[in-house]
């Protein structure tokens, strides 16, 4: 059984190595900067997020109360991937709300029918969940771009346009968009290269989704140098304020933010 992580170190530690070698389990470290790795986690957990986003807002401070009917929702929520409720999927029945536990005149299976019934259902799911596969698939080639680099290439490594420092006079997304070159050194699976970064980049890891790379087609005098350009372990530009010019605090109904210019 292989566990995708999203690179938390935490996972890394020898505990957690013992713990995987105990269960037989395997832990593989999705692709850094390219969170499509695990995008069904992801998917989820951006679903979840929007729906306590909505029951902070209708239920406010009582909302940690309302949380089993959250969940309960949840489940027994239709999915458009495998056609059907999470409860029905893995029970093969439909879930019954608190209000009709007692039915008249409900069918009940018996112990060979709900197996059978069980067995056809697993296999119409999966059928539906490839077919919903296929039709993202699908979704996402059609804007791709298949690039390979061989060891040795010279590459462009995109970072983060949002933050920046001052750089030919300009500020945040006038900033440039990719530094380097770099150096291939290794391939690592199909989709993913490992450079070999300068000692400015120590605290980044040098494993790449090909998402993040471009070819480097001009002369290495001409490229983007990494002068004067600070990076977090994110790749993202670290700014540098020069001067604190006025400060206020806004005051909100439950929380204080600090506003700095």
């Amino acid at each position: 059984v292989s566990i995708i992580c999203d690179r938390d170190p935490r996972f890394a530690s020898r505990f957690w190595r013992t713990l995987q070698k105990a269960l037989g389990t395997r832990l593989d470290m999705s692709t850094a900067y390219h969170p499509e790795t695990d995008g069904q986690s992801e998917r989820n957990i951006q679903t979840l997020e929007d729906m306590l986003r909505a029951c902070v807002i209708d239920f406010e401070k009582g909302w940690v109360n309302h949380l089993p009917l959250f969940e309960f929702s949840y489940n027994n929520s239709y999915h458009a991937s495998i056609k059907a409720a999470p409860f029905e999927a893995l029970y093969g029945r439909k879930c019954r709300s608190p209000v009709c536990w007692n039915e008249v005149g409900e069918f009940h299976l018996i112990g060979p029918e709900i197996v059978k019934e069980t067995a056809e259902k697993i296999v119409q799911i999966k059928q539906r969940i490839q077919a919903a596969r296929d039709r993202q698939k699908s979704y996402a080639d059609l804007k791709h771009n298949s690039m390979e680099f061989q060891v040795g290439d010279k590459v462009m490594l995109k970072v983060s346009p949002w933050k920046g420092v001052v750089r030919f006079g300009k500020r945040g997304k006038l900033n440039p968009r990719y530094v380097g070159p770099f150096k291939v050194i290794a391939k690592v699976g199909s989709v993913a290269y490992k450079l070999d970064l300068p000692e400015e980049l120590s605290r980044v890891h040098n494993t790449f989704h090909v998402s993040n790379l471009k070819k480097c087609y001009a002369d290495e005098p001409l490229a983007v140098p990494l002068d004067g350009l600070h990076f977090d372990d994110k790749l993202q530009f670290v700014e540098e304020p020069a001067e604190i010019m006025d400060r206020e605090v806004k005051r909100l109904r439950t929380s204080r933010v600090p506003i700095v210019k």
